[in-house]
């Protein structure tokens, strides 16, 4: 993704465009193009103390001036009330992500390019500058960090409780401005020189816009120097690890070889199938000893319900096998009442167990993997188990009124509780509450008693295999009589709910064709994707209600009100293409007219890479044109569907064997990697609360 001259010195266009590096570990780097920070969760240095979890941000920006022949030419950019100091973006003619964050400046006909490279494994981020072409006689780079020390949540604001001491060393500075949380240290290839100061009242546009705290106050140590050659390059380094020494330049050579290797791998047929691929390992991310999937950069960790919509297209058809079985075994030791959590919190509280349906997507996931590793023997032993666990606890009945009815299909709902996918909730008001039973919940479990049936033939337990094929056989003829809406031509959203049927034109439908075979008779399943297609269909996505409905809220906009008010009412989200790809050809077969029209569906992710974060596809959309991106700058399973269904539905390929020696290649660059040698403080530091994040996913 590259970004030309004229975008780079458009401050508006600039600051809308936003960049994002993962380090494997829950911590992540993430900016704008113009080098401004316009998100709390914008930082240099956010790491996750106890991955993927427990993040702060210990280093949030680089103020940086080039002193050429006596002149100082500014390189960075940042906010303040009514002014823009320093406006370094003036002077950019380029901005690349491959193979990471560059930027290329124009300082009066010197040509200078920095670099921002985080560490897969590491909490480690490096900065490099260099001069292209010619040289002047002297030039001299200065450097400021900006620190402060907090939950990335929140904000901070200048104090007395904050340490200005600094520890200097040989190539290396040490600051340890809160006690409660880990120094910072820096190795640079340059001079310090300790001058402690506040910059204060940096303002963040995009928390405005959010109606949340929009400024804070940045602290920094001290200033680096250093001398700029023609083709040298100066590094400086910031990590929270306990290092005393740092050899960067092996560090950075390991991470382009990794990030090389595992690029070889992506399709080279479909452009936007190789851009998804190649965004999608930004997801991924260590939980103890094994893996788990981030929903969504910057406010999300992992939660179940997203691990599992995401898995396959993430995992699966990408040739992470291991990985899967990592995620699969993690959330199977957690499994209780029949029910799998749908968030490990950030500090310290049990897992949530709040989802009908996260369950219900683990064994489809389970499902998915077998079929595709062949893996029977770990199956049999962890996975086979954990599906009878949550298959007898909802035939039983669990939290929440979760439990089979005599018509073989699943009811469930509480007051005050949100417990499908739109799970929206502002004070005590669920916007979308679809309690009963909810026409996705009965696709999925038709899928998960299908899965029983198979793993219980499999593994030699004839009675229980019986029983789901009962059950199963129940709940389909059940779901064929209760669900269809004649006048409307299409499924209910929700029957047998507190005022009846629900009606809603909504995109929860999809899955009744998507995932189960001969749920929908072809004829309704035609009907069905007419109207998706004529009212919910957008470039970019699904919207969530039809425009026809007095509820339907068009834009995502204003205070947490306004905005979960309209999260599931006409908002768009775009990683229903997924199961409406895989609907479109089920029921239009793989004929050429139908693969070419079903890719057409998403060109509008293609062309949308290019906008908001570089690279990545956002959380939602406006439901109406043009369709601005909301929310989550990077969301998993906006990357995932759609990459499953160009792979899995419309036949783009990879190149598998070096998808599975990417996999080993990147694993063994990890475990050989250079190892060690071995916030917030005060009142006036306040944490903040979860973006659109209450609630979601």
């Amino acid at each position: 993704m590259k970004v030309n001259t004229q975008d780079s010195r458009n401050l508006d266009r600039a600051l809308s465009l936003e960049w994002l590096e993962t380090n494997g570990r829950g911590g992540f780097s993430s900016g704008t193009v113009a080098g401004a920070n316009t998100r709390r969760y914008h930082a240099l240095l956010l790491t996750a103390r106890k991955p993927p979890s427990e993040r702060v941000v210990l280093v949030n920006q680089l103020e940086e001036w080039l002193d050429i022949d006596g002149q100082a030419i500014s390189l960075s950019t940042t906010l303040y009330p009514g002014a823009v100091h320093p406006t370094g973006y003036e002077h950019g003619i380029q901005f690349s992500t491959d193979p990471w964050p560059t930027w290329t400046f124009d300082c009066n006909g010197i040509t200078v390019q920095r670099e921002i490279v985080l560490i897969h494994g590491r909490d480690i981020v490096v900065v490099r500058w260099k001069l292209v072409g010619k040289s002047p006689s002297r030039a001299v780079l200065r450097v400021r960090p900006k620190l402060t020390g907090r939950d990335y949540h929140g904000t901070h604001h200048e104090n007395g409780s904050l340490s200005t001491k600094a520890l200097d060393g040989i190539e290396m500075v040490q600051w340890h401005p809160y006690f409660d949380l880990p120094p910072v240290r820096a190795f640079h290839s340059g001079a310090y020189r300790h001058e402690p100061n506040w910059y204060r009242r940096v303002q963040f546009p995009v928390e405005r816009q959010r109606g949340l705290d929009a400024e804070e106050d940045w602290w920094s140590p001290g200033e680096f120097t250093f001398n700029l050659d023609a083709g040298s390059i100066r590094t400086l380094a910031f990590t929270s690890e306990t290092l005393y020494r740092l050899d960067v330049l092996d560090l950075v050579k390991h991470e382009k070889s990794r990030r090389d290797t595992a690029r070889e791998a992506a399709p080279t047929d479909d452009s936007l199938a190789g851009d998804l691929w190649c965004a999608a390992e930004r997801f991924l991310a260590e939980r103890g000893t094994g893996q788990t999937i981030i929903a969504g950069y910057p406010w999300f960790t992992d939660w179940g319900r997203d691990t599992f919509i995401s898995l396959p297209g993430l995992c699966l058809v990408t040739g992470r096998m291991d990985v899967a079985w990592q995620v699969i075994a993690a959330f199977a030791a957690h499994i209780s009442e029949g029910m799998v959590p749908n968030r490990f919190p950030d500090i310290g509280e049990q897992p949530e167990y709040n989802t009908i349906d996260a369950s219900l997507w683990f064994i489809h996931s389970i499902g998915r993997y077998l079929a595709t590793s062949q893996d029977e023997v770990r199956v049999r032993a962890t996975a086979w188990p954990a599906v009878q666990q949550i298959l007898d606890g909802y035939r039983q009945g669990t939290r929440y009124g979760i439990r089979m009815e005599e018509d073989g299909l699943i009811t469930g709902g509480a007051s005050g509780a949100q417990l499908t996918w739109m799970d929206a909730k502002v004070g005590e008001w669920v916007v979308t509450p679809r309690h009963g039973k909810p026409v996705e919940i009965q696709a999925l479990w038709v899928r998960a008693l299908e899965i029983g049936e198979q793993l219980a033939g499999q593994f030699g337990d004839a009675a229980y295999a019986a029983r789901c094929r009962d059950d199963r056989e129940r709940a389909i003829a059940s779901f064929r009589t209760r669900f269809w809406h004649e006048a409307g031509g299409y499924l209910y959203d929700v029957i047998d709910g507190p005022e009846g049927n629900d009606a809603s034109l909504r995109p929860n439908q999809l899955y009744a064709i998507s995932l189960v075979d001969g749920l929908v008779p072809r004829g309704r399943a035609q009907r069905i994707l007419r109207l998706v297609e004529d009212q919910l269909l957008t470039p970019v996505g699904l919207r969530t209600l039809s425009p026809t409905d007095s509820r339907y809220r068009g834009r995502y906009e204003g205070g947490v009100l306004e905005r979960d008010g309209a999260y599931h009412q006409g908002t768009v989200w775009p990683f229903l293409l997924g199961p409406f790809v895989t609907a479109w050809i089920k029921v239009h077969g793989k004929k050429p007219a139908a693969l070419k029209q079903a890719r057409a569906f998403l060109d509008g992710i293609g062309a949308h890479l290019k906008e908001a974060c570089l690279g990545q596809v956002s959380e939602i959309f406006d439901g109406e044109a043009p369709h601005q991106p909301r929310g989550c700058y990077a969301q998993a399973w906006s990357v995932a569907e759609p990459l499953r269904a160009l792979i899995e539905d419309l036949g783009v390929q990879a190149d598998m064997h070096k998808a599975t020696v990417s996999r080993v290649v990147v694993r063994q660059r990890k475990e050989t990697a250079p190892q060690s040698t071995q916030g917030k403080g005060g009142k006036s530091l306040r944490r903040g609360r979860r973006d659109d994040a209450t609630l979601h996913p």
